[in-house]
């Protein structure tokens, strides 16, 4: 439903603003300011996107949860579609999610309203020497090497 309501409510308030912006500065100026806001946020959008980049592999070398990362990423992507989007409201919703601390902000909201579910093993347990694992196994040999014939990656 509010999927819906986005739909609708989104192109009706960029109109608008086109109609306002438009006769307050004129056509050409409106334009121009669409068109720089797009190439603004395309280097914007590129260079914050570098930057969570080297984030997220930071995160992931230290073995970290990139949870965070992962999401400001998506959130800089989805900023990216919205700053070459035509528009005021756009633009300023996709220039709002290239600021840190606005995408930490959504992403707080956002984590608080998901009820996460993880599993783990527990290597402590009753038995201190629960790090053993008991296993069976079967050796397999493997066939000769050819002299001749195909490389041995298909079947004769």
């Amino acid at each position: 439903m509010w999927l819906l309501i986005a739909f609708i409510a989104v192109p009706l308030i960029e109109i608008a603003l086109f109609i306002q912006v438009g006769g307050a500065i004129g056509l050409w100026s409106t334009l121009l300011i669409v068109v720089l806001t797009a190439i603004l946020g395309t280097f914007l959008v590129k260079q914050q996107g570098l930057r969570v980049l080297g984030d997220l592999r930071g995160q992931m070398s230290q073995m970290r949860d990139p949870t965070e990362q992962l999401v400001h990423g998506a959130m800089i992507l989805f900023s990216g579609a919205l700053l070459l989007t035509p528009g005021f409201f756009t633009d300023a919703v996709g220039f709002a999610l290239l600021v840190p601390l606005v995408r930490s902000k959504v992403f707080a909201a956002v984590k608080a309203r998901i009820n996460i579910q993880s599993f783990g093993t527990n290597t402590q347990g009753d038995n201190p020497e629960s790090d053993i694992i008991d296993v069976e196994f079967e050796e397999i040999q493997p066939e000769p090497r050819r002299t001749q014939g195909p490389s041995g990656w298909t079947k004769d």
